[in-house]
């Protein structure tokens, strides 16, 4: 199997700049990206999100725009009838229930995390990021120049998931952005 190139490859260049001082913003790709989307139909919502929890070991899916996580992994709630999970595997189901597809090779996983992050990130996206209206295990979609993104907050910081082939060019959007904080690639 052919090993995966990041998305970020040429333009991902540890180090520190912007504003002298402590970073007030890090930047981080998490690479070796494992998503799965699990798809179910009207009828067979209640039914899928068991499989779908069953899958990271939960006692039941998360309500849309939510998140659980467990040792075994996390399932973001991204739409009404749909699933990502993350870092597991997909249930095996049959057609009459929902479907499956794996996301892994289209999407780039970046971390913003820090004591700026929200502020960073509402420089792109029109979501409401206080800490007491998106909290840990919040998901979101939204757009960054008019490019559908999925925003999760994790316990880590907030999670960016961006289609591959806009990552280079959102990339540097979010390093210029974060450079007027402080920033951090790590």
């Amino acid at each position: 199997m052919a090993k995966r190139q990041s998305a970020l490859a040429s333009v991902y260049h540890r180090g520190v700049s912007g504003r002298p001082g402590e970073p007030g913003v890090r930047l981080k790709e998490l690479p070796d990206l494992n998503l799965a989307q699990v798809g179910a139909w009207p009828d067979t919502l209640e039914t899928t999100g068991r499989q779908v929890a069953q899958a990271i070991g939960a006692n039941e899916a998360p309500g849309p725009g939510h998140a659980i996580s467990t040792e075994r992994g996390t399932v973001l709630r991204v739409e009404a009838l749909k699933w990502w999970l993350l870092d597991t595997g997909a249930p095996s189901l049959d057609l009459d229930t929902g479907v499956t597809l794996d996301l892994s090779h289209s999407r780039t996983r970046i971390l913003i995390s820090g004591p700026e992050a929200a502020v960073c990130l509402n420089r792109l996206l029109p979501l409401d990021l206080h800490p007491d209206r998106f909290v840990i295990n919040q998901v979101a979609s939204g757009g960054i120049h008019h490019v559908g993104v999925t925003l999760w907050r994790s316990d880590a910081g907030y999670e960016l998931f961006i289609p591959r082939g806009f990552a280079e060019s959102l990339w540097e959007l979010l390093v210029e952005t974060a450079e007027q904080f402080g920033l951090e690639i790590v």
